[in-house]
């Protein structure tokens, strides 16, 4: 919960200074907005990856989520030409709702990272890194309430992740590509982005309604099994 609130305090304070930007006469006029919005979730990240360092991690665990994270991140490149429909943010939440939000935000990353390989590193990465890595936090953060798979819950949070995945990276595009930075800009970023995150957020209940049980009982056998071992040693 405190990882959660953190870095939503961190969005939201620079979304204010961006803000700011735009009116006359503001100190933040001159900013790169481009760079700064990638080295503040570049920090973001690295912040995760460290607290993520800290804790012992079972090998299992780690064998776990570099599986996860390869298997999001792949099922990510065949879906390339159908634009923004992919499996890879169920995938990262459902992990996330099995074994908590730092599990799935780590999942996220990485899997933005390894699917970008393929599909192009760029500046895009660190943000995508971000957004994935959320959004698995945020599956984590409902997964603690939930004894077995609540399908409607998960569904719902999978359709608002959809926009808010793309919300996020729209302000990516918006201060790395559009000028001049002003209000009219930045709502028509998003007016322009909307067809593709309703398909992304459909995308994301689909494959929450037909794969979502399946993963959950895979992954939960797995994580009883994890849970026993951890005992016996």
């Amino acid at each position: 919960m405190k990882r959660l609130t953190a870095y939503i305090a961190l969005m939201v304070t620079s979304v204010l200074i961006l803000v700011l930007s735009l009116m006359p006469d503001s100190p933040f006029n001159e900013i790169n907005w481009a760079l700064l919005s990638v080295l503040i979730v570049g920090i973001a990240i690295l912040m995760f990856f460290i607290s993520f360092e800290k804790r012992s991690v079972d090998p299992k665990e780690m064998a776990l989520i570099a599986t996860m994270a390869s298997l999001a991140g792949i099922s990510r490149i065949p879906f390339a030409a159908i634009m923004s429909v992919q499996p890879t943010t169920f995938i990262v939440m459902i992990t996330g709702y099995v074994f908590g939000g730092q599990t799935g935000f780590i999942t996220g990353a990485v899997a933005a990272l390894v699917s970008n390989f393929f599909l192009g590193q760029g500046p895009w990465t660190p943000w995508q890194m971000f957004c994935w890595g959320f959004c698995g936090l945020l599956a984590g953060f409902i997964g603690k309430f939930s004894n077995n798979f609540n399908h409607k819950a998960f569904a719902v949070l999978a359709f608002v992740c959809g926009y808010l995945f793309g919300w996020a990276m729209n302000i990516w595009h918006w201060v790395g590509f559009v000028y001049p930075l002003t209000i009219k800009t930045f709502i028509a970023t998003y007016l322009a982005s909307f067809p593709f995150d309703t398909l992304h957020a459909v995308g994301n209940v689909v494959f929450s309604i037909v794969f979502g049980k399946s993963f959950y009982l895979i992954l939960t056998r797995f994580k009883r099994r994890l849970h026993v071992n951890k005992e016996r040693l």
